[in-house]
């Protein structure tokens, strides 16, 4: 990145969501090699939960209950979709009930399951992602 190419900063919300069982959930978008949690851009004038809560209906159908949702603070990281971009994120902890369903949507390719206790090297993460996963306590 130089001053040819200025940086340029995305607002996004990103979950980490947990299942029942303890297991993570990781998606990736159609057309990228990037694993990340579920989540996306912040429209102008959008609270952060407002646009969690729209894109996880989006991208994995589940309209979700606001008290099934916890904070965990902002992060930064570079994107890793979007050369010369960082992502500045509202992060959650999203706690799914037993029994829920879910299943990629509009622009996600892919999910996955991870065991957090496990190495998940075998899926290429963005950034972020590793972030968020040491954060929630992985």
């Amino acid at each position: 990145m130089s001053a040819d190419n200025p940086v340029t900063t995305l607002r996004i919300v990103a979950a980490v969501v947990e299942r029942a069982d303890g297991r993570h959930l990781l998606v990736r978008k159609r057309g990228t090699q990037a694993f990340m949690q579920v989540g996306g851009k912040i429209e102008p004038g959008e609270e952060p939960l407002t646009a969690l809560l729209r894109e996880f209906e989006e991208e994995v159908g589940l309209r979700l209950d606001p008290a099934d949702v916890e904070s965990l603070g902002r992060f930064g990281a570079v994107a890793a979709n979007e050369p010369d971009h960082v992502v500045d994120a509202h992060a959650y902890r999203v706690r799914l009930r037993p029994g829920v369903e879910i299943a990629v949507q509009a622009e996600l390719e892919e999910l996955v399951w991870i065991d957090p206790a496990d190495p998940v090297a075998r899926y290429p993460l963005a950034p972020l992602s590793r972030d968020l996963l040491t954060a929630a306590g992985h």
